[in-house]
């Protein structure tokens, strides 16, 4: 210990002198300045001392190494996973590979998914880099540039308006019909399959002069959303009821959204000449639903008509204009106009166009409109018979067109003083929405991440007990499925899927179809993707996107032309087009189950008891043969083959002989005898069955019942 200490202290004073004299200080030493030893001079020569030898000098020089900077980057309190990659000026995949055994759940990691603040440093400290805060920029609050309804007339300028009736009730129930004889046309005749697909909008004018907005919603169980946008439109609803069929689920549905829009009803007893028919019976199951008729002792009017027949629809038209004398139905003809989109569609000649009710002003061409997130400066005006006109005031259902986008249905229509007044409300609109939706998702996200944490907390703790090699060995196999390659790169699961592309005439079709498709419930069979959905005729668009996404395109009342169908036939892309929507359905209910594995079902063809066993030699080995008496149907050589010992199934297989005597058979039918040997050796007992099968295969239905 001492002679270690004595050799310390040497090259403690040896680092003050050159080294060249080391030798000299320690000569028996093994730390001499030989070549093999350069690094322990580099380390001692860090300074050149100021002793004896101070005149010698060394040629060696010190050695730097050139310290790495890090990479540094820019953060935020929260970014997104891209943002992330993006400031690194890195791949997703690296911010992936990065929180990898962490407590984030990766499965759930979006590309826009927000990150905190601890998982952004986290991520940047294991990939080798150092961050700076970035400078914060102060944002100006903006300015609500949104527009909203006029205030309240003044009553003394207020003129009487036609009211805005509904007609609605069951389907097949002859709303269609009743509408079709007031205003003597053939609507019922146009529509598919004879039912409504989507809110007409009619204006009939009387004998008397009087004038009734009519709106025909449908009855068809997938449009509720349309019946209730049409109750919140309406001054009166006509309640149909078939006298022969009575309340059914949408006349109840209809009831209610009257209700909840406080709009009065006038119950209309349609198909009074049929043999079958019961008024009397209908009222009576409406007291149910809190539906009163006057004969009853209530406030409602029952009118008994025959819609196909035309018989009392003139008394109906009456107790429509009674009823709006007593609302006192009135608007206000000047000022800017309002109103609301009752349909929308996109017109092969006119582009982009809705169909609306006017509830304040006069429309006019060149007038400037908002609706939700989409303007129009007003090129052209329709009426309900599709001839242009200057104008439209209250009450009046219109066609407009000129719209930049084709805005949503139910979307309150304004009218403003200029395009630039316009684009400022959009503008607005879009960024309001923008916002929310970014405010729901990062609420979302956190709700994910806290949940994902909680069972992250769990997990650990269950493998606590655990050693660190043990703990690490498990989380390694429970996560080496992601490690296996970089997300980007996993491979898709197996999972069965369908993706759709859905095209309909108008928008209220559409949001029927996609109100069905919302119900679906079977993605434990095959998932359901929807990958567009839009308005209008099948385009090329839409043909490249079913292609990049292998998916199928469903049209309901549109059309795809001649060159659309060629590009989808050659790119092998499924047009399925559709007329009434329930055969639309079943038709994708179909496609669904053709995507599962078929189901197989087992067949008995004949069963066989063995009455004696014995062997058989065949060249140097024995073969066992059971001597058998069909029992039951017959045995087939070609079929599967059972051989069960009370309730225990001893073998499954084929026969590789099947003798009558002594001729070997095809098949041996009940009654008959026949020896049988098996493709394996097995012992045969007394008693045993043998049952001959066959294996069906079934296709699968898929389990989603959408409700009709």
């Amino acid at each position: 210990m001492k002679q270690m200490a004595v050799l310390i202290r040497q090259a403690l004073s040896a680092s003050r002198r050159d080294i060249p004299n080391m030798a000299a200080v320690c000569p028996s030493t093994a730390w001499a300045h030989t070549p093999p030893y350069a690094h322990h001079a580099r380390y001692l020569a860090v300074k050149q001392g100021r002793g004896r030898n101070n005149s010698q000098k060394t040629s060696v020089k010190p050695l730097k190494v050139e310290k790495q900077e890090k990479q540094e980057v820019e953060i935020k309190q929260s970014m997104s996973v891209s943002e992330l990659a993006q400031a690194m000026n890195k791949d997703i995949d690296h911010v992936y590979e990065a929180l990898l055994n962490t407590s984030v759940d990766l499965e759930h990691l979006e590309p826009n998914t927000m990150l905190g603040e601890k998982w952004i440093k986290e991520a940047i400290k294991r990939c080798g880099m150092k961050y700076k805060w970035a400078k914060i920029v102060e944002t100006k609050v903006r300015e609500n540039k949104d527009i909203q309804r006029q205030p309240p007339p003044d009553l003394a300028r207020l003129v009487n308006r036609p009211p805005v009736v509904t007609i609605m009730g069951h389907v097949d129930h002859g709303k269609t019909t009743l509408l079709d004889s007031l205003r003597k046309s053939q609507i019922a005749a146009q529509e598919a399959g004879g039912i409504t697909q989507h809110i007409g909008a009619f204006l009939v004018q009387l004998p008397s002069g009087e004038m009734i907005t009519f709106l025909d919603t449908p009855g068809h169980a997938a449009f509720s959303a349309m019946r209730a946008r049409g109750a919140l439109i309406t001054d009166i609803i006509i309640l149909v009821v078939a006298a022969d069929d009575g309340v059914m689920n949408q006349t109840v549905e209809s009831i209610q959204h009257a209700k909840k829009a406080k709009v009065p009803i006038i119950v209309a007893v349609n198909k009074c000449d049929k043999p079958q028919a019961d008024p009397k019976k209908v009222k009576r199951d409406l007291l149910a639903y809190d539906v009163v008729c006057e004969e009853l002792g209530g406030d409602v009017q029952a009118i008994h008509i025959s819609a196909l027949q035309g018989e009392n629809l003139l008394e109906l038209a009456e107790a429509i204009i009674a009823l709006a004398e007593v609302l006192e139905l009135k608007a206000d003809p000047l000022g800017l106009t309002e109103g609301t989109v009752i349909e929308s569609r996109t017109d092969k000649g006119k582009g982009p166009v809705t169909t609306a009710i006017i509830q304040r002003g006069i429309l006019k061409k060149g007038c400037i409109l908002v609706a939700g997130k989409a303007w129009a400066k007003v090129r052209l005006l329709f009426d309900v018979n599709n001839q242009a006109v200057a104008e439209a005031g209250p009450g009046t259902p219109v066609e407009i067109v000129g719209w930049k986008e084709l805005p949503s249905v139910g979307e309150e229509i304004l009218e403003v003083e200029s395009e630039q007044r316009a684009r400022e409300v959009v503008e607005w609109r879009t960024y309001t929405e923008e916002q929310n939706k970014l405010k729901e998702d990062q609420r979302v996200i956190v709700a994910n991440q806290m949940q994902h944490q909680e069972s992250y907390k769990k997990e650990r703790e269950r493998l606590a007990h655990l050693s660190w090699k043990q703990r690490k060995a498990v989380l390694y196999q429970a996560n080496k499925h992601r490690m296996a390659c970089r997300p980007s790169e996993r491979a898709e699961t197996e999972e069965l899927s369908l993706s759709l592309i859905v095209k309909g005439d108008v928008e209220g079709s559409v949001e029927a179809i996609l109100n069905i498709l919302e119900s679906y419930d079977a993605d434990e069979q095959c998932q359901l993707n929807i990958v567009h959905f839009g308005v209008g005729d099948i385009s090329e668009n839409d043909i490249n996107l079913a292609e990049a996404f292998s998916g199928t395109i469903y049209g309901f009342n549109v059309a795809a032309n001649k060159s659309i169908q060629d590009i989808a036939a050659k790119k092998q892309i499924p047009l399925k087009m559709h007329r009434v929507i329930y055969h639309l359905i079943d038709d994708l209910k179909e496609e669904l189950g053709s995507k599962l594995a078929p189901t197989t079902e087992e067949k008995i063809i004949g069963e066989a008891s063995v009455l004696a066993t014995f062997d058989v030699t065949i060249g140097k080995k024995k073969v066992p043969v059971a001597g058998c008496r069909i029992q039951k149907g017959q045995l087939d050589k070609k079929m599967k083959f059972r051989l069960t010992r009370g309730r225990e199934i001893l073998w499954e297989g084929s026969l590789t002989a099947l003798k009558h005597h002594k001729d070997d058979v095809q098949i041996v039918k009940t009654g008959m005898e026949c020896g049988v040997s098996l493709d394996k050796a097995i012992e045969f007992n007394v008693g045993d069955e043998i049952i001959c099968y066959e294996e069906i295969e079934k296709p699968q239905r898929i389990s989603w019942d959408p409700g009709f």
